[in-house]
């Protein structure tokens, strides 16, 4: 339990270091700083900084994936706004429940080494497909206007991913109402917002 305490405490100082500084521009000397320790004791717990910055994308990579899977049950496989909707909410609960690991997922992994940057890049390839199936089913459908189901899905993640630049926590807008606006904009952007407020979808 206290070297899982200590774990934990190593990736929340690594995870606001690479989120303000960046991870090129984080030493292992700075995390141990930021926690008050010799940097020699960290090595007791983690054998790199690029083993920290793993731990923290996989983790992250997990909970996005995770919270997508949930989000769909029960939303039928032709409903596409429905579907959109909930992909979407469930994107910003991930990164308001922690903008500085979803920060790093967004802007550090491919400062992995090969191997582990190639089998998040698969993740974050399928994980995108999630997104890119649903617009071309509505589309297909006319559920969506006939937009570009490539481009529409790098518009709508590019501006998911955006959020970890301007959320706040303590700002003007609770995560309910940013989850409300990107949504809204998400389904406007491919024609789907007539449809969006249905009976079930999540608020």
């Amino acid at each position: 339990m206290v070297e899982t305490t200590r774990r934990q405490a190593i990736e929340d100082a690594a995870s606001s270091l690479f989120h303000e500084h960046g991870y090129s521009g984080t030493s292992v000397r700075d995390i141990a700083r930021a926690l008050d320790i010799q940097g020699a004791s960290l090595y007791a717990h983690v054998t790199s900084k690029e083993e920290v910055l793993w731990s923290i994308v996989e983790r992250t990579a997990t909970r996005f994936e995770a919270a997508a899977d949930a989000a769909t049950v029960g939303i039928d496989d032709g409903d596409a706004a429905g579907r959109l909707d909930v992909l979407v909410r469930a994107h910003v609960g991930v990164v308001i429940e922690d903008v500085e690991r979803a920060s790093v997922f967004v802007y550090e992994w491919r400062s992995l080494a090969s191997s582990k940057r190639s089998s998040i890049s698969r993740r974050r390839d399928a994980y995108e497909a999630r997104f890119r199936s649903v617009i071309e089913q509505g589309v297909a459908s006319s559920t969506f206007d006939a937009v570009d189901p490539i481009a529409a899905t790098a518009f709508i993640l590019t501006a998911l991913n955006g959020l970890v630049a301007w959320y706040r926590p303590n700002g003007r807008l609770q995560p309910a109402d940013v989850a409300d606006a990107y949504a809204g904009l998400a389904l406007g952007a491919v024609g789907g917002a007539a449809t969006a407020r249905h009976e079930g979808t999540p608020r």
